[in-house]
């Protein structure tokens, strides 16, 4: 549903064109040092502003509602949330009857029996991801000393960025994009087998990104290319570091103290302004359409910091669960 988690629980709340969106971080532990000030950098770089995105332009300022006393966290369930203030829903309207190519809309409204909110792609919408990054800052306070950092590669199949914004802009369509993230310091030992693998955690939580279309961790897709012997990444001392990293720092499902490495593929946002077509439900027709409403062109250019902050939500979780099962 809403919740990502087992013992450091996320629950996700709110629509783009509501009065809030937040999040509710359960399980988080007592005594962490937090101010909301201590959000702001991170949610500045997820902000809109640089060429190539929405020209809506929202605050993010953070509130904390409830689980912080005297800038501890309580060990209660801490409450953040955001006001969505500079929205323009009357762009909206022609969705209910002519849903977007690419986007949510037209799920959402047979799932929900049309009664979802569809304004600004309602709880579908990226706008959420405002939250995600919140639970970021908080899941990296409770992890040990390990960097994640991720960054934009590469931007419709180009890597030098600025001139592939440009194009777009230019051309005034959408472009997609590759995001590269990097764990460093991560031991060995986290992760479980199977179904809570360290690959699967962080993929579901990944995936909860909008607009994320795939995933692949170390060589990836290349390693169907290779034969075991050069996939094979050679341990070469006692603390199990490798001459290469072809499994991206996991092996089993668990990693093995090698710099955790995966890159993410960012879908075009299906909000172009270029002229399309679709279904329209009162003519029973398919005629053609534009976008109305303010959109980004490169939805990547914002996902890095979305991506580093629930890679820290699945690794505050994995480390929990790890912590659990290690006490004497």
């Amino acid at each position: 549903m809403n919740t990502f988690g087992n013992i450091f629980r996320i629950h996700i709340f709110g629509e783009s064109h509501g009065r809030w969106v937040g999040v509710i971080i359960d399980g988080c532990p007592a005594g962490i040092d937090v101010k909301e000030t201590d959000l702001l950098p991170d949610l500045e770089r997820r902000k809109a502003g640089a060429a190539g995105t929405t020209p809506r332009k929202e605050e993010d300022a953070p509130i904390f509602v409830s689980g912080v006393f005297n800038d501890k966290t309580t060990g209660a369930p801490l409450t953040i949330v955001f006001e969505n203030n500079n929205t323009r829903s009357a762009d909206y309207d022609a969705i209910k009857q002519t849903p977007r190519p690419g986007h949510a809309d037209f799920v959402l409204n047979k799932k929900f029996n049309g009664v979802n909110d569809h304004r600004g792609g309602g709880h579908a919408s990226g706008r959420l991801t405002v939250a995600l990054v919140a639970a970021g800052v908080i899941a990296k306070k409770i992890l040990p000393a390990i960097t994640i950092e991720a960054k934009l590669t590469e931007a419709g199949g180009n890597t030098d960025i600025e001139t592939a914004i440009n194009k777009a802009v230019e051309a005034q369509d959408s472009i997609g994009g590759i995001v590269t993230c990097s764990v460093k310091g991560l031991p060995v030992g986290i992760g479980e087998p199977f179904f809570d693998s360290l690959e699967s955690v962080i993929s579901h939580a990944v995936f909860s990104i909008p607009a994320i279309k795939g995933i692949e961790f170390g060589s990836g897709f290349a390693a169907a290319k290779m034969t075991g012997s050069v996939h094979n990444d050679a341990i070469i001392n006692e603390h199990g570091a490798t001459a290469t990293n072809n499994a991206g720092g996991i092996n089993g499902g668990i990693s093995n103290g090698n710099e955790l490495y995966f890159r993410v593929a960012v879908k075009p946002a299906s909000s172009t302004p270029k002229k399309q077509h679709t279904w329209n439900n009162s003519t029973q027709s398919v005629e053609p359409f534009t976008v109305k409403g303010r959109h980004d062109l490169c939805i990547a250019l914002r996902v890095p910091v979305v991506v580093e902050a629930v890679t820290a939500m699945a690794l505050a979780d994995l480390f929990m669960i790890h912590n659990s099962r290690n006490i004497l």
